[in-house]
């Protein structure tokens, strides 16, 4: 497969990154095996705090000299409703009996506390000098962005629509992931809401590409060669791939989140609230789908995460899905149990036999 300027500036082999998918999902090892295959391992850091960060860059370090990236959310501004934080609770508790766990009082954020964090995560990864760092749910700073490239670092946001791309490239970024409807987790928008960022990534791709010149990176339901020269013909530089590696066995994501998308159906694929406050798209379960007709009254992404937290972790642990954020993209049939190495070469062959016809 041909190289490109956004592959030679990363040393990647293949026009590959793996997702940042934050949560456990993007263990070292998956991280260091995506990277030794001559991709872009990305460590998803949105809920690690500063001494995990750290440690996960050094173990990554350890089992690969290759280049590796590290995702940061980008604080967003919320407000603490009490009077939704209250019904939130008396909802969520309504769980409790189901799964008898008794639930100790969630830790909710504070924008000062959320701030302060990120720039702790900021710092680490200019100290340990990480190959990329892409951002979430924002634009980082001018200052940041500079210190970064200053530092010899790639900087990459995450757009959902053409203007926010178009508003990445402004602020001075090095690269944007264009993020179709179609992608498993958490949505990126940060200039609309949700509903009016849906647009599919083969509709997004080439507007996106007539309006800005830094590469351009496709995510969103991308799961073997046919996704990847799509994209590739519609004008991007590489593609970013979740749902395809969540089900690898280097993953760290639970067996039961895995086996939960190795049998799903693409109609099982839903958008959501319900746990984190913020537009998620994953399998459809119990607590979605009661959960629905209350979304418009939830707190705000990261306190409804918060509230959450525990109902997921005692669900983990009782392996019931009913209860767990399953994240998704909407092409789970494509997914396979299989090593980091055998889907990077399967994906990588495909797209080479497409693109040689």
């Amino acid at each position: 497969m041909m190289g490109n300027n956004f592959m030679k500036s990363l040393d990647l082999k293949c026009p590959i990154i793996q997702a940042p998918m934050a949560g456990g999902i993007t263990t070292p090892v998956l991280v260091s095996e995506v990277s030794n295959q001559g991709a872009l391992g990305m460590i998803g850091a949105g809920y690690l705090k500063p001494d995990q960060l750290r440690v996960q860059i050094n173990q990554v370090k350890a089992l690969t000299n290759a280049n590796f990236g590290v995702n940061l959310f980008v604080p967003e501004h919320f407000e603490l409703n009490e009077d939704q934080v209250a019904k939130s609770k008396q909802l969520i508790d309504n769980y409790e009996l189901l799964l008898n766990h008794k639930m100790k009082e969630p830790d909710l954020p504070t924008k000062e506390i959320e701030k302060q964090t990120y720039e702790e995560l900021l710092k680490i990864v200019i100290e340990e000098r990480v190959a990329a760092c892409s951002f979430t749910f924002g634009i980082p700073t001018k200052k940041t962005i500079e210190n970064l490239k200053q530092n010899g670092i790639m900087t990459i946001g995450t757009a959902t629509t053409v203007p926010e791309a178009i508003a990445i490239e402004r602020a001075g970024m090095d690269a944007v992931v264009v993020q179709g409807s179609e992608a498993g987790g958490h949505r990126g928008n940060f200039l609309v809401d949700s509903p009016n960022s849906m647009i599919g990534l083969i509709a997004l791709i080439p507007q996106v590409t007539d309006q800005v010149s830094i590469p351009v990176i496709a995510a969103g339901g991308i799961m073997d060669g046919r996704g990847l020269s799509a994209a590739l013909c519609l004008g991007a530089d590489a593609v970013q791939m979740g749902t395809a590696f969540l089900t690898c066995k280097e993953s760290g994501a639970n067996p039961v989140h895995k086996q939960a998308v190795l049998q799903a159906k693409s109609e099982d694929i839903v958008s959501t609230k319900a746990f984190s406050g913020k537009e998620a798209r994953g399998i459809e379960n119990r607590f979605m789908k009661e959960m629905h007709v209350h979304e418009n009254k939830l707190p705000p992404f990261p306190v409804q995460n918060a509230l959450t937290q525990n109902l997921r972790k005692a669900a983990t642990q009782q392996k019931d899905a009913d209860f767990m954020s399953l994240w998704s993209g909407q092409s789970p049939t494509l997914a396979r149990e299989e090593t980091v190495e055998r889907l990077v070469r399967r994906v990588v062959n495909e797209a080479n036999l497409i693109l040689n016809k």
